[in-house]
């Protein structure tokens, strides 16, 4: 009952997540016909589960063909990635690697049986997936090609130097994500799926990916420095630490926290492009696929502001807080008022004597012009606080007598 407990706190999250697991979740990411996939497909989204299930729910939110080539996408720099984050790879093996790796997607036999990494099945049974890339039509194999091709250098250059400055980290993060925002929303238009701006304007699309990999950066700050990874640009940390790892010192983490604050503060200011972008989309399967992931960006980074836990272990946010932004994030005005609410959310948290608080406000306001226009929060609520409680009691004690009646059940059989 003491999970129950919790969960009643919280009655909005707990309806959401029985809502979807009932079927709710239909409409925002339909499911897949496993019946009309060839064998490599589904061996495809079964590597695409076991390697990011967020990402994997994401892509449902697509229509058919394009769902596949983006599954397809994701695995291929997923493999990449893999190689990059491989440090038991020399850096003489792993340079060549990184700038070939798009031929190999062209080569049938090529795999990698000598990976440590914990998705190395990516990398030893490649050749399925470079055979269901080779299937794709070419409008794909030449956007997915070109964005590894790019990839792969731009992770080449980061590992013969470090992230030093500011424009050093937006770089590196434009090679990792952002290029994929771009080659992702060429797609888009070519497709016509959305308009030609979609696919011209590659500043916005870029923010769409910078924004999500710097909330990456910020949020897995102690799981790369474990395994020996640093990120984080110098331009900002040094100011505050001699070293990057200093900032898992126990007597350093206000200096930690108020470094991580500035950062997250950087990340907000991609932060219209990413509304500005999401108003002209106009595919609702789209829009849900590119807008899940912003308002899961925001709701972590909310998470992750001021909270030493950043430097101690993982920070998530709640499975029912993820399912209540994937059913919620389906139209801008929603996506304005997710936006805005953890924005809020960060700026109630400012330490008064955070050096980077003078320069917090500046962003938050012009967030919230965008978010509030008319002045006035989109209410993302649908049914009564009362109402809710009242669904999700019914709930739980459905679910304490359920189990109840299956323990009885049990004990008589014995």
């Amino acid at each position: 009952m003491e999970r129950v407990g919790k969960w009643l706190g919280r009655p909005r999250e707990l309806y959401n997540l029985l809502r979807f697991k009932m079927g709710g979740g239909a409409a925002v990411m339909p499911p897949l016909d496993q019946d009309a996939l060839s064998d490599g497909l589904k061996t495809c989204y079964r590597y695409l589960n076991q390697t990011s299930q967020s990402f994997a729910a994401v892509i449902q939110a697509l229509d058919g063909e394009l769902r596949h080539a983006v599954c397809i996408l994701y695995l291929v720099l997923r493999a990449l990635d893999t190689v990059e984050d491989d440090m038991t790879i020399s850096l003489e093996t792993k340079v060549p690697m990184l700038h070939d790796f798009h031929s190999y997607l062209y080569q049938p036999d090529w795999r990698y049986m000598e990976s440590k990494e914990k998705y190395k099945q990516v990398l030893e049974d490649f050749p399925t997936i470079s055979l269901e890339f080779r299937n794709l039509a070419k409008v794909y194999r030449d956007v997915i090609a070109d964005i590894c091709h790019k990839m792969g250098a731009g992770m080449a250059e980061f590992l013969q130097k470090k992230v030093d400055s500011l424009q050093d980290w937006d770089k590196y993060c434009h090679y990792v994500v952002g290029l994929v925002g771009i080659g992702l929303s060429r797609l888009f238009s070519v497709l016509e799926l959305e308009d030609p701006i979609i696919g011209q304007d590659t500043e916005l699309a870029n923010s769409m990916g910078v924004f999500i990999e710097k909330t990456n950066i910020i949020r897995d700050y102690l799981e790369d420095q474990l395994a020996g990874r640093e990120f984080w640009p110098r331009e900002v940390w040094s100011r505050y630490a001699k070293k990057l790892s200093d900032l898992t010192k126990p007597e350093n983490i206000d200096v930690a926290i108020q470094c991580m604050n500035e950062l997250i503060i950087n990340a907000l200011h991609h932060i219209p492009d990413v509304l500005t972008y999401l108003s002209r989309l106009k595919s609702q399967s789209v829009f849900n696929f590119c807008a899940i992931p912003q308002v899961m960006a925001i709701a972590t980074l909310a998470a992750c502001y001021n909270n030493k836990q950043v430097f101690r272990g993982v920070v998530k946010i709640r499975k029912g807080q993820a399912v209540t932004l994937m059913m919620d994030a389906t139209n801008i005005q929603a996506v304005k008022s997710i936006m805005y609410q953890y924005v809020e959310e960060i700026y109630r948290k400012i330490p008064s004597r955070d050096p980077s608080s003078n320069k917090t406000p500046q962003i938050i306001v012009s967030i919230r012009t965008m978010s509030l226009p008319n002045g006035v929060a989109v209410s993302r609520n649908h049914y009564s606080p009362i109402y809710l409680s009242c669904a999700v009691l019914l709930a739980a004690l459905s679910w304490q007598y359920l189990s109840a009646m299956s323990e009885d059940v049990q004990a008589n059989e014995n």
